[in-house]
């Protein structure tokens, strides 16, 4: 393991390199929708009369891309629901940049019609791109036991081989994140079964720490099948029962953000990169119990020793971010914060 860390960080080394002297277009560097989570969830709020309205900046797509484009995003990855797909494309006509879309995925044959139809929705609205999840929780809180994953990673074949016919048949491409929930190998092999040029990976910079996998494997073993990015830089700090792991602004956390994305960018060059800089209380990563390895237990052998001692080499540089116990003015402003530099980085590095 460790030779094959080292080959693929010499493979990043060049790539960077090449990435320098290249940059990307500024319509490739954006911003997704969760990296504004607790503003969305003020938006959730508003109907209650719980928030007050003054610090709500956007209150659907539309708005969104707005104020996403304010903040200098060049893409925006965000769903289209509620929203009419030509008022999207109209908007994007207007301020420019790139619109990338969200999908759930179906869950049975009686759901594939609601599927498609947000595909068709997804393309008119100028989407060439769609980010999907098969799984909205993390593997080592949503299952208890080795038969229930394999039924799961069982569902998750059987639903991308039922959507494959709908992405390529309207031309949208479904790039399906890293999410917590198959390790690297297993998503690839996913995608080797799949064979398709309509299905591929969303590739999160971060998400597989928390599956004790170092980033220079992850993303060298989820390269070759990369059609969008979840930018994020990462710190991790140690607890009683394994460490925490939080999302930093971008550049002042462990992660070689530079090196990744060339590694990606080489692949395919036309990848957006959107920041997902989560501003929220540390998560968990409970990986000395035994229920953690409930799922892969052979994974106790083979990288939890190398991933604790990944945790004692890099300690945060600074403060990570908190929002327990603090106004809901202060966490809008600091997300928005988070948000401008991890923007504002990414144009400074690759925009020129």
């Amino acid at each position: 393991m460790i030779r094959r860390t080292f080959l693929a960080s010499t493979l990043l080394a060049g790539a960077r390199s090449l990435l320098a002297a290249t940059g990307l277009p500024p319509q490739q560097l954006g911003i997704c929708t969760f990296s504004c989570h607790q503003h969305w969830r003020a938006v959730g709020a508003l109907a209650g009369g719980k928030v007050d309205p003054d610090l709500v900046k956007f209150r659907d797509p539309l708005t969104f891309y707005r104020y996403a484009r304010a903040l200098g995003a060049g893409s925006v990855q965000t769903p289209l629901r509620g929203i009419a797909p030509t008022a999207m494309r109209e908007v994007v006509e207007e301020l420019g940049g790139n619109y990338e879309a969200e999908v759930r995925l179906p869950e049975s044959d009686h759901d594939l019609a609601l599927f498609e139809e947000e595909v068709r929705r997804a393309r008119e609205a100028g989407a060439t791109v769609g980010r999907a999840v098969l799984m909205g929780g993390r593997r080592y809180e949503v299952f208890s036991s080795l038969a229930d994953y394999r039924a799961f990673a069982d569902r998750s074949r059987q639903i991308l081989a039922r959507i494959e016919p709908v992405a390529r048949r309207h031309g949208l491409k479904i790039a399906v994140e890293n999410h917590k929930d198959h390790t690297s190998s297993e998503l690839a092999e996913l995608m080797r079964g799949l064979s398709s040029e309509w299905i591929g990976v969303l590739v999160d910079t971060g998400n597989n720490l928390a599956l004790l996998e170092d980033p220079v494997e992850t993303i060298g073993t989820l390269a070759p099948f990369v059609m969008s990015v979840h930018l994020k830089d990462m710190a991790l700090q140690p607890m009683e029962q394994g460490f925490l792991l939080s999302e930093v602004r971008l550049g002042t956390g462990m992660l070689d953000l530079v090196g990744l994305v060339a590694r990606l960018t080489k692949v395919n060059p036309s990848i957006a990169l959107h920041l997902e800089m989560a501003t929220r209380d540390p998560l968990r990563v409970p990986c000395l119990t035994d229920a953690y390895f409930a799922t892969f237990p052979e994974r106790r052998k083979t990288h939890l020793e190398a991933a604790m001692a990944r945790v004692k080499a890099n300690p945060p540089k600074g403060e990570v971010p908190v929002v327990s116990g603090k106004p809901l003015e202060v966490v809008l402003a600091e997300e928005e914060a988070n948000n401008r530099q991890g923007v504002e980085w990414m144009r400074r590095e690759w925009a020129g």
